[in-house]
């Protein structure tokens, strides 16, 4: 009788079968030229059945990192535009904000001879226009808007009192009026920083007072038993100067003497340039000075051969020093050179006052024969405005939207769009219980400081000050960690002073030499004289105590 096979006596020895096979491809997997065979598997299902498959082992070939195979093929797929799009693109830019960003007209290139330029120049223009479109849409980040005085049929603006003010505005603008009470040790001279957040009072009979004038808190209040002829904020308003009888002193927020600048003698005005870190004085003997307080040094001073200086600002489109003269001349200085660099004659009679307005556009003076002149500072033409008042304007001052506040003994008015047309009336007027001494907008804030001969006194001025501001450049919410950040960035980015000069664009332009130049300096080297050369030998010989001079064949003794 035969033996019977089962279906799992089967598989088994399949089974054995194929581990020997198993064996035999790890043999020929060491061997070279032997072709790889495919593996097969062997399964059973419920029923038992045996079920087997084959699998490929080859591998796939590998492909290093960042080469891409040259088998690719690119695919490009033209996609038709949207006729109707959900969103169509960039919002369109108001004109009147193009216009109002913009820089002029453009070069034309028609007469231009070579490519490249012609190239170059097209190249500028497009940056030109796209610094203009993105400044025009920045706009919209600008949310503050400037806010203005607006009078009733048959009435007029200058009608309103500062009662009348406080009366419509909000408490947080009606806490920026106040006056204060200074009877003994006037009069007063004031200095805002550059955010405005900070105020600096001196008096002339040596009290000095700092403090941050939106919280009232007071920072140093001291006297310095002697005169104080001026005032001035340093970098920050951790640093102040006083310009007193003698000297300069520099004196930290606390009141402690830091310095005592005795090369700055007899100092009457005082101006800080924030860019170059120079503190310019102009004295009573004629003298303006330039100190680097950043090092300590001093970078020029002479004499200005102009006698007493009693009128000093800056110009800060260039850092030009504006000097007023009694002879009614505006010579503007530089530290780079002895002589002015342009001067002006604003007036026939003696000057009383000047100010350069924030942007370097405009400048106002003012003369004893009680008028006030507006003159192009960029082109050192004008007057463009002419005006005459009831007196000779003592102070003047530029607000950041081009207000000019004029003080008149005690009278203090405010004029509104005065460099770009002919204003009739005044836009504010305030009378003042005694002479005013000086004043100054306040940055960023709709505020006029006026320092009296007895106080001080905060006036509001609706659409003086700018309404937003740039953190980086001066912010008056900044914390002390920001403070340290922006006095370091400062310093880093301190300008030299040989670069202050009339025109700051001729810095970056290159200095081509003239076809007159060129031929001078060709004529010169035709005509070059030949030097005087001395032929005779100045080798020495030693011979018995006697030395002996060559020249040629011929000895001397």
């Amino acid at each position: 009788m035969g033996k019977t096979i089962r279906y799992f006596d089967k598989a088994a020895k399949d089974d054995g079968t194929q581990t020997k096979r198993k064996n035999n491809d790890k043999t020929s997997k060491h061997s070279k030229g032997v072709k790889k065979k495919e593996k097969t598997h062997i399964t059973t299902n419920i029923a038992g059945d045996v079920i087997t498959y084959e699998v490929n082992l080859k591998k796939k070939p590998k492909v290093r990192r960042g080469v891409e195979k040259q088998t690719a093929q690119k695919i490009t797929v033209n996609k038709k535009p949207n006729p109707k799009p959900k969103f169509p693109g960039r919002a369109p830019v108001d004109k009147e904000l193009v216009k109002k960003h913009d820089k002029g007209e453009g070069t034309n290139a028609n007469g231009v001879r070579l490519n490249i330029n012609k190239y170059k120049l097209k190249q500028k223009e497009k940056a030109i226009e796209f610094s203009t479109d993105q400044a025009a849409r920045a706009e919209i980040l600008l949310t503050e808007e400037v806010g203005l005085l607006e009078a009733d049929a048959g009435e007029t603006t200058t009608q309103f009192r500062q009662q009348q003010i406080l009366e419509n505005v909000d408490i947080t603008a009606a806490s920026k009026h106040f006056t204060l009470q200074l009877n003994e040790f006037g009069p007063y001279r004031m200095r805002y920083t550059r955010n405005g957040r900070h105020l600096l009072l001196g008096g002339k009979m040596g009290h000095v007072a700092a403090f941050d004038w939106v919280t009232k808190k007071l920072h140093c209040e001291f006297n310095v038993m002697e005169s104080v002829h001026d005032v001035c904020w340093l970098h920050m308003e951790t640093m102040l100067a006083v310009a007193q009888k003698s000297w300069v002193y520099i004196y930290d927020h606390q009141g402690i003497e830091l310095h005592c600048l005795k090369k700055l003698n007899k100092v009457s005005r005082m101006q800080f340039l924030p860019y170059h870190f120079l503190l310019a004085t102009a004295s009573e003997e004629g003298y303006l000075s330039w100190l680097d307080v950043s090092v300590g040094k001093m970078v020029s001073q002479y004499n200005s051969k102009l006698g007493r200086l009693s009128m000093m600002c800056q110009n800060p489109w260039n850092a030009v020093l504006c000097v007023g003269h009694s002879r009614g001349v505006v010579s503007m200085w530089s530290p780079n050179m002895r002589e002015p660099v342009a001067k002006m004659l604003c007036h026939k009679s003696a000057m009383t006052s000047l100010h350069v307005d924030p942007r370097g556009l405009y400048m106002a003076t003012g003369g004893t024969d009680r008028g006030i002149k507006i003159w192009d500072v960029r082109k050192l033409e004008g007057p463009v405005q002419s005006y005459r008042t009831r007196a000779c304007a003592t102070d003047l001052s530029f607000s950041e939207k081009s207000m000019l506040g004029v003080a008149m003994g005690n009278v203090v008015e405010v004029y509104k769009d005065c460099c770009t047309a002919t204003t009739k009336k005044a836009y504010l007027r305030h009378v003042m219980n005694t002479p005013v001494g000086n004043m100054m907008f306040c940055p960023y804030e709709d505020v006029l400081g006026v320092a009296t001969s007895k106080g001080f006194t905060s006036l509001l001025v609706p659409g003086s000050g700018e309404p937003n501001f740039d953190a980086l450049e001066a912010n008056p919410y900044q914390t002390k960690s920001q403070r340290r950040e922006a006095e370091v960035k400062a310093l880093l980015e301190k300008i030299q002073p040989e670069f202050i000069t009339l025109d700051p664009t001729a810095i970056a332009e290159l200095d081509v030499p003239t076809l007159q130049e060129k031929l001078e300096a060709k004529k010169k080297l035709l005509f070059v004289k030949p030097p005087k050369i001395d032929f005779q030998s100045r080798k020495m010989k030693k011979n018995k105590g006697i030395y002996t001079k060559y020249e040629g064949s011929k000895i001397r003794h």
